[in-house]
C-alpha cells in the first residue's frame, strides 16, 4: 500500500465527498416532497388519477438509472428545439442534470413505498379517525401520512442506502464526486486498490453512517410496534 499517495490524495477524496453529499441530499429532498402527494394520488380510488402516476412509476422503476442520467443530459441535447428552448439554461448543466434524473428515479421508487404503506393503513385506524370528524385532507395530514410514513422508514432507508449507492454514476456527467476522484487518483498514479479503495472505505462509512441513522428513527418512531418484554404470562 502506498500510504503516502493516499495521504495526499485526502484533500480530493473530501472534495469529492462533498459533491455526492450535496447531491444525495437535494435529490432525497426533492424526490420526497415530489412522492407525498403522488402517493396519495397512487391510492386514489378515482382512475383518472392513480393511473397516471402508476405508468410515471412503472417506466422509472422500469429503465436503469444511468440510461436515464443519459437520456437527460445528452439525449435531449440532440434536439434542437431543445436547445432553443429556455430550457436548454439548465439541460446543460451536468449538476441540473443529475439533480433531475435521480430525483425522478428516487421519486418513483418512493412514491411505491409511500403508497404500499398507504394501502398497509388498517381498516379500525380509518374508521376511529372518521369517527373524530376527520375526513379529506384532515384525515391525510393528520393520520393517514404520519403514521404511514413512520410504517415506510424501514423501506425508505433501503432507498435512500440504494441512491447514495447510485451517485456513483453521477461522474459518467462529468460530476467530481468519489468514484471520479478515485479514477482520477488511478489514472494518475495507476494504482488501483488505493484509488478505490479508499473511495470503498468512504461509501462504507457512509452507508454505516444512514442506517445506523435510520435504525435510530425507527427506535423512535416504530417503537409501539417492537415486541413488549416482560409481559405477564397468561395460565
Amino acid at each position: 500500500m502506498e500510504w503516502q499517495v493516499v495521504l495526499d490524495s485526502l484533500p480530493l477524496y473530501v472534495g469529492g465527498l462533498r459533491t455526492t453529499l450535496v447531491l444525495l441530499g437535494i435529490s432525497l429532498a426533492s424526490s420526497f416532497v415530489l412522492a407525498v402527494p403522488l402517493a396519495v394520488a397512487r391510492v386514489s380510488p378515482r382512475f383518472w388519477v392513480s393511473r397516471p402516476v402508476w405508468f410515471f412509476t412503472y417506466v422509472l422503476r422500469g429503465t436503469p438509472l444511468l440510461v436515464q442520467l443519459f437520456i437527460i443530459y445528452h439525449g435531449l441535447a440532440q434536439f434542437e428545439a431543445v436547445r432553443e428552448s429556455v430550457a436548454w439554461v439548465l439541460l446543460k448543466n451536468a449538476w441540473f442534470c443529475a439533480w433531475l434524473a435521480f430525483t425522478l428515479n428516487s421519486t418513483a421508487y418512493t412514491t411505491e413505498i409511500f403508497a404500499g404503506a398507504l394501502k398497509a393503513t388498517s381498516v379500525g385506524e380509518i374508521e376511529a379517525a372518521r369517527s373524530y370528524g376527520l375526513h379529506g385532507i384532515k384525515l391525510y395530514t393528520q393520520i393517514l401520512l404520519p403514521s404511514a410514513l413512520r410504517r415506510a422508514l424501514p423501506q425508505y432507508s433501503n432507498e435512500v442506502v440504494g441512491l447514495m449507492h447510485a451517485t456513483a454514476i453521477a461522474s459518467t456527467v462529468t460530476l467530481v464526486d468519489i468514484t471520479r476522484v478515485a479514477r482520477d487518483v488511478n489514472a494518475t498514479y495507476l494504482l488501483v486498490t488505493e484509488s478505490f479503495g479508499v473511495a470503498a472505505v468512504i461509501y462504507f462509512v457512509l452507508t454505516f453512517s444512514l442506517v445506523g441513522l435510520f435504525k435510530l428513527l425507527e427506535r423512535r418512531f416504530l417503537r409501539h410496534l417492537q415486541p413488549q418484554k416482560n409481559l405477564p404470562v397468561p395460565r
